[in-house]
């Protein structure tokens, strides 16, 4: 049977729209919920790929929470191994934290709806293909990834230069959130520690106008999101024998 590994470290941010996407691939997903056992050890072995969710922690926090630590070990066996890899948010500066790039905090943050700019690259990448050259995407993050040697620098924002990596074939960061939907960027807006964060982040809109542009740009974002994770499930390959609803395991 062919399971994914999927690393989430907080309730608040879960797979969203990759989750249907997975299952109707036809793959187990095994979580690995570090909210709920913050010291769980790691065997990457039994999986064909992984992917790494983002959270509100920071990677520079590893002396306090061991699982960054036990997270990396892990993205850095995926990695020997050969198996895809997509970490999003947090997960993308882990990515990058183990390819041996600074994880720096960023000149601004970025909450809310952005334009994401392709580079050439980008335009020709086998997974973000699918992106239009310039298309708003949504981001919640205070630090970024800088771009780890001989990686593929795939994207930019105007207030970010390193939004998407491309690490051999199939390892891959994305520093922006394509896996949302209305429903859990609502979610995100009614959470107390992101309220407070956007409210403390000095930024030129506020939940109203996030909810507005959410109406604007979220269908196109979803389309083109759900081609570009396709392509990296694409990475992965299917199970040797569909199952028709994959089963959740929890640890």
């Amino acid at each position: 049977m062919s399971r994914l590994l999927v690393f989430q470290h907080v309730a608040a941010e879960p797979l969203g729209t990759l989750d249907p996407l997975i299952r109707r691939r036809g793959h187990r997903i095994r979580f690995k919920n570090f909210e709920r056992h913050p010291e769980a050890q790691l065997n990457v072995d039994r999986y064909r790929g992984l992917i790494v969710l983002g959270g509100p922690m920071n990677v520079d926090e590893q002396p306090q929470r061991a699982h960054l630590r036990n997270e990396a070990r892990a993205i850095e066996a995926m990695l020997k191994q050969g198996k895809p890899v997509l970490g999003i948010c947090l997960g993308a500066q882990l990515l990058a934290h183990v390819l041996g790039a600074a994880v720096p905090r960023n000149k601004v943050k970025e909450i809310g709806w952005y334009p994401l700019h392709k580079t050439e690259a980008g335009s020709t990448d086998p997974v973000l293909a699918p992106l239009t050259a310039t298309t708003p995407v949504f981001q919640w993050h205070g630090c970024r990834f800088d771009m780890p040697q001989t990686a593929v620098h795939l994207a930019r924002s105007d207030d970010c230069e390193q939004q998407a990596f491309r690490y051999g074939d199939n390892a891959y960061g994305f520093q922006f959130h394509l896996e949302m939907d209305e429903r859990l960027i609502e979610r995100w807006l009614a959470n107390p520690a992101y309220r407070e964060e956007l409210a403390d982040a000095g930024l030129p809109h506020d939940e109203h106008a996030i909810r507005a542009h959410t109406r604007q740009h979220i269908a196109a974002m979803q389309l083109q999101a759900e081609a570009v994770f396709n392509n990296f499930l694409d990475l992965v390959g299917r199970p040797q024998r569909r199952h028709t609803l994959p089963s959740r395991e929890w640890v």
